[in-house]
């Protein structure tokens, strides 16, 4: 069982006691503190605990606890802020009589349907020859996860907040044993204390903004605790005080107040295995290390400790508008939440007008009209008037609601809709009569534009997630132990395939990891399928020309998956003799190259192989026959497959020799 450990120069441990057995947790500890930790997720044994427990901690855990009071007086203002947008959101009003604007609900959901409804899809491309299998069981195996993981889940919630804090956290950090799969989770923002001189979770290329320190509060049981065995010293957690600072209950408050519910924060307060403990768990740097670092008891005591192996911060950050230098970006709230305050006094003081209206003030003449309470409205109602009637009573002039009140709602709706790309087109809402369809369809495509941009730039956080998932296998993931079975959609239903490391790791260099836009894919699919179908139709009266490789990629711009082609368009025997031709230049054996060899196939296929000498010498006497068949066909006849036996030369086909220096020769057969 793999131990997490500490190095000395982070956590000395404490001077030890009389005894033999302490003598001997020192000695662990010592050991222990020689070597980092595998994984973060490792189990503890009964030896990794008690050097842990032990462990002085004093000098990180002040630090922790310093950085965290300059986050907290950081990001209140910003809790607050957001506080009051989510009423917004969630159309709450102070006045029950007033009417609420949904202006930034509408546009809020009108971009996250479409960013969100646009998959990203990922691919595997191998960067070293040979790497090509592994490359399509990492396309596989993703697909699989995608489901397993509930990424669709993941992507909601990490869309949502990237749109309206600013910027979402996907941590990545954790793998399930029991499924062999990564497991992401989301970092509510509202929870997260963050370094303020940071410009993202890990900066750019060369680390410049990476955060220096990252955390959250969660509430666990000590049930919880006990399950995931990566935990120590909880078991005399103490009973949870009141806070004033509590991330966890002010997330609730806020959350519960802007949707007009009751405060579920005060109910914590329940005992036995059900009461729950807030931790403060993050990243730091320590001594020169990253470190991760979990405070329980008001920050008074360590629970878990693990050193990184790098200074990376294993979450991703999602941004909808990135600002360069700046971590916030630009939210869909930056863009909208004036103007539907504005609309909303806009509205109601038409309302207001309008109310009015039906009860207005009038003016009476008190001589005539002695009792003010006969003016009272009533149905069948008779006043007693001294005198004439005529101008007795008449109504009060006043200003009325101008067209502009309808002039300046248009100009908030357009500002709104013109920042965000949500025409009332893409609302779902019927455009204005006078519009025409050539129109409509240009505004379209200009929103579609906007769209694909804030899809490319979703790709950069779903590119260094896979990454991130990749680099989870390559560390937990053991050869020769664990295996992962895969379910395979294929064109005769699903399969199940079991993976192991050599399978899904690749031997030097990481695969590169493709992100692209599933609607934008598509549209480019569908355009190069039509250039290349016309292509295709130019090239087919000519000779020489590999019309089965056309085709076959014809159907995969058509969008059939491998498995169907191969079902479609089988390996040819050529093909097959390749493959077992590769097996023995792969361990560099020498392979002599017939004359009836379909060489265009043989070389496509030896091409997909890592290169060997004998490799390149096989190739090379491909290439000669290939040469040889064009200047000397009464030798060697250029179409092979298709040879008429009653024309074939005295003595049988000739054999293209190789050896391991990279020559080739023909030599003729004799009988």
């Amino acid at each position: 069982m793999a131990k997490i450990k500490i190095t000395k120069k982070q956590a000395p441990a404490k001077a030890p006691k009389k005894g033999g057995k302490d003598v001997k947790r020192a000695k662990k500890a010592e050991k222990q503190m020689k070597e980092n930790a595998k994984s973060m997720n490792e189990p503890l044994d009964e030896d990794d605990r008690d050097a842990l427990e032990e462990t002085d901690w004093a000098d990180l855990v002040k630090q922790v606890l310093s950085e965290k009071e300059t986050a907290w007086w950081f990001i209140k203002p910003r809790w607050d802020e957001w506080a009051l947008r989510l009423k917004l959101y969630n159309n709450q009003k102070r006045d029950k009589e007033a009417v609420g604007d949904n202006t930034l609900f509408t546009i809020f959901q009108t971009v996250f349907a479409s960013l969100y409804g646009d998959q990203l899809m990922v691919s595997f491309t191998p960067r070293e020859v040979g790497d090509d299998e592994v490359a399509e069981n990492l396309d596989a195996v993703a697909e699989y996860d995608y489901d397993e993981m509930e990424k669709d889940v993941i992507d909601y919630e990490w869309d949502w907040e990237s749109m309206f804090f600013g910027r979402g956290l996907c941590a990545l950090m954790d793998f399930d044993r029991d499924t062999m799969t990564p497991v992401p989770e989301i970092w509510n923002v509202m929870t997260v204390l963050r370094d303020p001189q940071a410009k993202s979770v890990n900066g750019d290329k060369r680390g410049r903004g990476r955060a220096r320190f990252l955390y959250r509060e969660i509430r666990m049981t000590k049930d919880e605790m006990r399950d995931m065995d990566v935990y120590f010293g909880f078991e005399k957690l103490k009973k949870q005080g009141s806070s004033t600072k509590s991330l966890v209950d002010e997330n609730m408050r806020i959350v519960a107040d802007a949707a007009g519910l009751t405060d579920t924060s005060k109910f914590h307060d329940v005992s036995g295995d059900n009461e729950t403990y807030r931790l403060l768990e993050g990243f730091t740097m320590y001594k020169g290390k990253r470190v991760f670092i979990t405070l329980a008891d008001d920050g008074k005591k360590v629970v878990r400790y693990h050193e990184l192996k790098h200074k990376e911060i294993p979450i991703v950050d999602r941004v909808l508008y990135p600002t360069p230098a700046n971590w916030d970006g630009v939210s869909i709230p930056d863009l909208v939440e004036d103007k539907q305050r504005a609309k909303a006094v806009a509205l109601n003081l038409s309302l207001k007008s309008v109310k009015s209206s039906l009860h207005p003030m009038y003016l009476f003449d008190s001589t005539r009209i002695t009792n003010r309470a006969d003016l009272n409205f009533e149905f069948n109602k008779f006043i007693g008037v001294n005198g004439n009637t005529a101008n007795a009573v008449s109504v009060m002039p006043k200003d009325q609601i101008k067209q502009d009140v309808a002039f300046i709602l248009d100009t908030l709706n357009q500002g709104a809709e013109r920042s965000t790309a949500t025409p009332d087109i893409q609302q779902g809402a019927r455009p204005d009569e006078s519009g025409t369809a050539t129109r409509d369809s240009l505004i379209a495509q200009r929103v579609d534009t906007r769209y694909s941009l804030s899809a490319k730039v979703f790709g950069w956080s779903e590119k260094r997630f896979w990454k991130l998932w990749y680099a989870l296998y390559k560390e937990h993931f053991h050869d020769g132990i664990d295996t992962k079975n895969t379910r395979i959609a294929g064109a005769l239903g699903a399969k199940w395939r079991p993976f192991t490391r050599e399978n899904l790791i690749t031997k030097k260099t990481d695969p590169d990891v493709k992100i692209e836009s599933k609607v934008v894919s598509e549209a480019k699919r569908f355009n190069e399928l039509n250039v290349y179908r016309g292509f295709v139709q130019m090239i087919t009266p000519l000779k020489d020309v590999n019309m089965r490789f056309a085709l076959k990629y014809m159907g995969k711009l058509s969008g059939l998956k491998k498995d169907v082609l191969d079902m479609v368009m089988p390996q040819t025997i050529e093909e097959m003799h390749a493959e077992d031709e590769n097996t023995q230049l792969r361990d560099n054996l020498r392979v002599d190259v017939e004359a009836t060899d379909d060489h265009y196939t043989h070389l496509e296929m030896h091409n997909k192989m890592e290169d060997t000498p004998a490799k390149i010498a096989h190739i090379n006497a491909h290439k000669r026959a290939m040469l040889l068949q064009a200047k000397r066909p009464d030798i060697v006849p250029p179409t092979p497959s298709a040879v008429d036996p009653r024309m074939m030369p005295e003595g049988g086909l000739p054999t293209v020799q190789t050896d391991t220096n990279g020559r080739g020769g023909v030599t003729p057969r004799t009988s």
